[in-house]
């Protein structure tokens, strides 16, 4: 069981990375400092749209107009920081 848990935790931390690296690439597209014409370039962007636009599209719902600002991968990224807490203080103490 301790194993399911570390996967689980290593699994969440993974995409805490890729929503910091969506972010990133985000910013550097929308600065066109990216050219989104290369086709390497595109489909890195593409892939990492479609791992992260799903989990964003809720809270983006639930949040105000904050103009060109984007605050949904920080909140996704403390949410998921609060389940691996969660996991390693509580869940993971009660099964052991």
């Amino acid at each position: 069981m301790y194993a399911f848990l570390w996967l689980i935790d290593t699994a969440l931390s993974i995409y805490v990375w890729v929503l910091i690296i969506a972010a990133v690439f985000s910013i550097l597209t929308a600065f066109n400092v990216l050219d989104t014409r290369n086709r390497l370039v595109w489909t890195i962007g593409d892939f990492l749209w479609r791992v992260t636009e799903p989990a964003l599209r809720p809270i983006r719902s639930f949040l105000p107009n904050l103009g060109g600002i984007d605050i949904s991968p920080l909140i996704l990224i403390l949410l998921l920081q609060a389940a691996r807490i969660f996991l390693s203080t509580t869940v993971a103490p009660a099964l052991l």
